[in-house]
């Protein structure tokens, strides 16, 4: 049995650990309810603005690019809704940048690897796009038919819309350029503060159901023209769908590593109660034993 110095350094040294992951576990709560509220609040206006888009599809239909103004890939709207043989696929791949949040980051990398195989058995060729740190660490070193593009490191614990935009504008111009032949993104959707789910979104080619011809607004009217209106619209529906996808993430990310850290710290308590048990055994031991030593030594002088 170990001697008591040993079991209370480790009872120290647990209950130190356990300062800390009891630290974490309140500042993931913190943050996990804004993420959560934020999340909540963002997902009417992709909604609504996934029902506008429809609409519109409906009314003003396809169009050449032909008198357009463009300037970047997400200006070319008519070539981001058409669809072609799938060569190529580009993956969003969105993780955190720090770790102790359970299998949350596994999870998403698992399922990219996943879509890795699966395309590469069709012969297609893969590119990934890795949003956060743990996805970049990861891939780099996963074996894997696939492409690993540049890293967006600073947008996965602070989702913004102007970083969605930057992907956003990344990813059009490779689908433009024909580099890539579909675009979707593997992420995860907040469900409350014990769940989440791993989902793929596509978001290249543009795919929504059009509307009905009785959903059409009969009143609705564009100025200056339906398809100059169309051209802002597609790339704000795809910067929202990123930035969506972000929020979404993020929420998970801080529910998982609140419910990691709340598991450690119950752990540790289990361990300091486990541990308190031995000390105290080994202590009586020791009691026990110098009592013995006391009564046998007092035995041999009588003698």
């Amino acid at each position: 049995m170990p001697n008591t110095k040993d079991i209370k350094s480790r009872i120290s040294s647990v209950q130190n650990t356990k300062k800390i992951t009891k630290a974490m576990k309140m500042v993931a709560a913190a943050k996990v309810k804004k993420a959560e509220s934020t999340v909540k609040a963002a997902r009417p206006f992709a909604d609504e603005l996934m029902v506008l888009f429809r609409k519109m599809l409906a009314t003003v239909g396809e169009e050449s690019a032909a008198g357009l103004k463009v300037e970047r890939g997400l200006d070319n709207y008519p070539e981001l809704l058409r669809e072609r043989e799938v060569k190529s696929e580009g993956l969003l791949v969105i993780t955190s940048n720090k770790g102790l949040a359970g299998a949350y980051n596994a999870n998403v990398v698992k399922a990219a690897l996943k879509r890795v195989r699966e395309n590469s058995e069709k012969g297609i060729k893969t590119v990934i796009y890795p949003v956060g740190q743990k996805a970049v660490s990861a891939l780099k070193h996963k074996a894997g038919d696939y492409e690993l593009k540049k890293g967006y490191i600073s947008v996965a614990n602070d989702p913004t819309a102007t970083g969605a935009n930057i992907i956003a504008e990344d990813i059009a111009e490779d689908f433009v350029n024909g580099n890539i032949d579909r675009i979707d993104i593997i992420t995860t959707r907040f469900n409350n503060m014990m769940s989440y789910s791993v989902q793929d979104w596509e978001i290249l080619p543009v795919k929504i159901e059009k509307a009905e011809t009785h959903e059409i607004d009969p009143v609705m009217e564009f100025e200056p023209s339906p398809h100059s209106v169309l051209q802002q619209l597609v790339p704000m529906y795809i910067s929202n769908t990123i930035y969506q996808a972000l929020l979404e993430a993020n929420a998970s990310e801080l529910a998982s590593r609140m419910t990691a850290m709340s598991a450690a710290s119950n752990n540790a308590e289990e361990m300091i109660n486990t541990l308190t048990i031995d000390y105290n055994k080994a202590r009586q031991a020791a009691i026990t034993q110098e009592l013995v030593e006391i009564v046998s030594g007092a035995q041999g002088v009588k003698g």
